[in-house]
């Protein structure tokens, strides 16, 4: 089985769209399994909604751990694939897989071993909310190992050209997410009903299903992940390079879901309804970002083909289109969380309106930044198909941490709750101007280099 694409050649539109199409669909099965669970649970209560959604935070922080992984593996196998220097990219795949490994399994004990102070953190005064949180987050916990593994499989054949085969094992996992979901959750027949516990439950024996598909098509097809041995001797100059482009990803995103935890905390004063609207709107906004972020990894395994093949003229015309399809992505969504907002958000809340009136307040707001959000996204894969991680980090960083003081301030004014919505949606829109125009300036040095 090779569905192997090479990037430095053919239509540029039709190489990235054809790239894309796949991961964006991975990228949203990766939504739908959040979905899932929130759309069940809304039928369970709002508090159920509001307590996943805040030990959802710790899975929003382990895909940051992910990056460290994720990135570094993914540039340099698609910069060897521009090279045609296979042996390399393997090395990089297999410390690769080890360094995950080990991130995951030391992730794992800590959330298990301090599950309670995480969720007391929260401060959620409402102790049913606390107790499900604590359950949620302790089945997560024991299984998050798999959260881990599945998006390494998934950018090393991405990397490679082949983004069909991650799509295809994606969504067998999905279907078992919706298969198992109410039925844990509500119970059937002789199956007990397991609520919050349920939801948590389907969602590792899901990724569990994702991870041994990926090993199988290994094993049998002999995939370019098929050699990994998990205990030989590390290559430490490897894991050095690797780490090198991970951590700055890392760091805005592990930053930005700390950010995120702050502000829910913000949040939580304002009561349940208020967290469960974050978590609920926060799903419902994924639309744009999970489409953006597919966009953005065809595009990073584009240019660090292209860029390890030296066609730079190339690079240039890729991310010109590339930001126009993702900025029409943008306003598309921006359409539809103006005008279809309270349609949208009854699906999860059907029977609390002051949930659904928050909600569309929540969704309008973020609305504005849609546009602006997917140029970020998109030219951050860019970026790191270059290997420079660096500069998005530092445009993320910056912006998001300015969210906090804007939150307190703008919801201390008489727009209350509207304020945190209004200060998440400025720090959007400034990301997204401002990296556009550093990523123009790079590239414009790098094409004078040449």
């Amino acid at each position: 089985m090779s569905n192997n694409m090479n990037l430095t050649e053919g239509k540029i539109r039709r190489t990235l769209v054809k790239l894309a199409l796949p991961i964006m669909g991975t990228s949203f099965i990766q939504m739908a399994y959040n979905l899932t669970d929130i759309i069940w649970l809304g039928r369970l209560s709002t508090e159920a909604v509001a307590a996943a959604g805040t030990a959802g935070f710790f899975l929003w922080f382990a895909s940051s751990l992910v990056m460290i992984t994720q990135i570094g593996v993914g540039v340099n196998v698609a910069q060897c694939h521009g090279r045609n220097d296979l042996e390399s990219a393997k090395k990089y795949i297999s410390n690769g897989f080890q360094l995950d490994f080990l991130i995951a399994v030391m992730y794992s004990l800590f959330l298990f071993v301090f599950r309670h102070q995480i969720i007391g953190f929260f401060n959620l005064r409402n102790e049913n909310v606390i107790k499900m949180a604590v359950e949620y987050l302790t089945i997560i916990s024991i299984g998050v190992t798999f959260h881990f593994l599945n998006p390494i499989f998934s950018t090393t054949l991405n990397s490679s050209g082949n983004s069909i085969t991650p799509f295809k094992a994606n969504t067998i996992g999905l279907a078992a997410n919706i298969i198992i979901d109410p039925v844990l959750i509500f119970g059937i027949g002789p199956m007990p009903s397991l609520g919050i516990k349920g939801a948590a439950l389907a969602t590792i024996l899901s990724q569990f299903c994702v991870t041994v598909i990926f090993m199988s098509i290994g094993k049998i097809y002999g995939t370019i992940y098929s050699h990994v041995k998990l205990f030989t001797k590390p290559d430490l100059k490897i894991i050095r390079k690797i780490i090198k482009l991970g951590i700055p990803p890392f760091l805005q995103t592990g930053l930005h879901a700390a950010i995120g935890m702050i502000i829910a905390k913000i949040i939580a004063g304002f009561g349940p309804v208020a967290v469960a609207v974050q978590s609920i709107g926060s799903q419902i906004e994924s639309l744009t970002w999970m489409t953006a972020d597919g966009f953005s990894s065809a595009i990073s395994a584009f240019t660090g083909q292209n860029y390890g093949a030296k066609k730079f003229e190339r690079i240039k015309e890729g991310y010109r289109q590339g930001i126009q399809i993702l900025g029409g992505i943008g306003i598309l969504t921006t359409l539809l969380l103006i005008f279809g907002a309270e349609m949208l958000f009854t699906i999860f809340v059907p029977d609390d309106p002051a949930a659904i009136k928050e909600g569309v307040n929540y969704l309008r707001i973020l609305g504005l930044s849609q546009f602006f959000m997917s140029i970020e996204i998109g030219t951050t894969g860019a970026f790191n198909g270059l290997g420079r991680t660096l500069p998005p980090t530092v445009n993320g960083v910056v912006l998001n941490v300015l969210r906090i003081p804007g939150a307190l301030i703008l919801s201390s004014t008489v727009l209350g709750l509207s304020g945190v919505w209004l200060s998440i949606t400025i720090s959007s829109i400034l990301k997204g101007i401002i990296l556009f125009i550093w990523f123009k300036i790079m590239l414009k040095h790098i094409l004078t280099e040449v």
